[in-house]
């Protein structure tokens, strides 16, 4: 009788070793700065948050499609997250905040404001957690790469665009989503540049920025509109600031006025069919996700990375807007 419940004692013992043994192995705790709460994670698979800019326009959607897409094929478990407008600087922060405090193996990070996120990114550095910029990166040496378009080149070749639809003269004026993160500068600077330098009678008479927002967009569109009644053209620099002009243009029905966006999404998309606007240039936003991952994994892993993976860019209007090669690139 003693025996048996020696050997019953040391079964029930046995299994609670292996149980704890197996939790362990696969429980991490992890808290949220942003939300103040602690949530415990089960998973043995590479963690890897994805911070955007932002979640209201469709790029980020296709964005965050071609991060899962990577996700899936390379076995890893991604977040992914930005604030609601792309001007909630601090809102970003918290979230980067946040992801590093889950302690990931490595992080992908688009940032609104570059000199606001290098204190938290030098932390990840100094903790040997690999940064991964994509679209407007980090403007700075921390990321061991960077997925994204050639925004200048880009630009250069919205400018190009704009001049021969415009006849190579008379006033035009830009607005841009923000002049903090690198997107918004180098677009901007990709444009402007190519104006000044190969297109000596055309005159660039504002720049605004609008944060993205086409509301505000409409209204700054508006006030160049009224002082600079002989404006001839629009560059929008990205969604939100594009569909902002082509408001601002339809309700003032200057309908003559020349609109360049970048981007897609459904109302650019209508647009450039029914001819309201004129073209835009398109990135490739699920390479842009996919390639963030990716690099992520590699540089986990020790692999060597490019230090810039240029993930593309096309023009677009309504002549070649359903042709397969374009098509592939668009999403609304």
């Amino acid at each position: 009788m003693t025996k048996k419940i020696a050997t019953g004692a040391s079964l029930v013992l046995l299994s609670s070793i292996l149980l704890t043994a197996c939790g362990s192995s696969t429980t991490t705790t992890t808290s949220s700065t942003s939300g103040g709460t602690t949530t415990t994670v089960k998973s043995d698979k590479i963690y890897i948050p994805v911070i955007s800019k932002g979640f209201q326009h469709q790029f980020w959607q296709a964005v965050k499609q071609g991060a899962e897409k990577a996700a899936k094929e390379f076995n890893v478990e991604i977040t992914f997250e930005g604030p609601e407008t792309e001007t909630q600087v601090d809102k970003q922060i918290e979230m980067l905040q946040a992801a590093l405090g889950k302690k990931p193996q490595a992080i992908a990070f688009a940032a609104l404001d570059s000199k606001a996120a290098t204190p938290l990114l030098e932390k990840a550095k100094a903790s040997k957690i690999p940064v991964i910029g994509f679209d407007s990166g980090v403007d700075s040496d921390i990321p061991v790469t960077t997925a994204a378009t050639d925004n200048k080149a880009a630009a250069a070749l919205a400018a190009d665009k704009m001049a021969a639809l415009i006849g190579n003269e008379g006033e035009i004026a830009l607005v841009v989503h923000d002049q903090t993160s690198r997107t918004g500068v180098d677009r901007r600077d990709g444009f402007t540049n190519r104006i000044k330098e190969k297109y000596p009678n055309i005159k660039i008479v504002d720049t605004q920025y609008g944060g993205g927002d086409q509301l505000k967009s409409t209204d700054l569109a508006k006030a160049i509109i009224q002082a600079h009644p002989n404006i001839k053209g629009f560059f929008g620099a990205n969604e939100g600031s594009a569909i902002g002009v082509l408001n601002a243009v339809t309700e003032l029905k200057k309908d003559k006025i020349v609109v360049i966006g970048y981007d897609s999404g459904k109302q650019q998309l209508d647009a450039i069919r029914s001819g309201k606007m004129a073209g835009a240039i398109t990135q490739d936003p699920i390479g842009i996700g996919y390639w963030s991952v990716k690099a992520a994994v590699q540089a986990i892993k020790g692999e060597t990375v490019p230090k810039n993976i240029d993930t593309g860019f096309h023009w677009y209007d309504k002549t070649n807007i359903d042709s397969p090669d374009i098509k592939a690139l668009l999403y609304e």
